[in-house]
């Protein structure tokens, strides 16, 4: 089975380092973004198979990410990352081109779960 490429896109190094981390243990391979401009130029060059972007970024923030990969044709699944309290709705999550969500501060376990069954592969 060919390894699933995730790309994470966040602009806190921290929450970039320990995702990446957790994702590589985990066996997958990971590109790594620190805004959302970015992010947007490397899911061109890249094709990842699932994203993570924090909502929160410079340039470009997470939502206005997939919703501009949705408008190119670049139909990507796509996990957010989001502050405590920040909601979208189910038809804004639709629109977006945001797949699901999760709530920082957020367990390796729960971020593990949702990859895995975003890309259909075992945890």
């Amino acid at each position: 089975m060919d390894r699933k490429k995730i790309l994470v896109a966040d602009d806190e190094s921290h929450i970039l380092n320990v995702v990446s981390l957790k994702l590589r243990n985990a066996g997958f391979d990971v590109i790594t973004a620190r805004d959302g401009a970015e992010a947007l130029k490397l899911a061109g060059e890249q094709t990842p198979d699932l994203i993570i972007t924090d909502y929160h970024m410079p340039n470009l923030s997470g939502l206005e990410l997939a919703q501009r990969l949705r408008a190119s044709g670049q139909n990507i699944p796509t996990l957010m990352l989001s502050a405590r309290g920040y909601h979208l709705t189910e038809d804004e999550l639709k629109a977006s081109g945001i797949d699901q969500m999760i709530a920082k501060p957020f367990s390796p376990r729960q971020l593990l779960s949702a990859v895995s069954e975003m890309l259909g592969v075992a945890a």
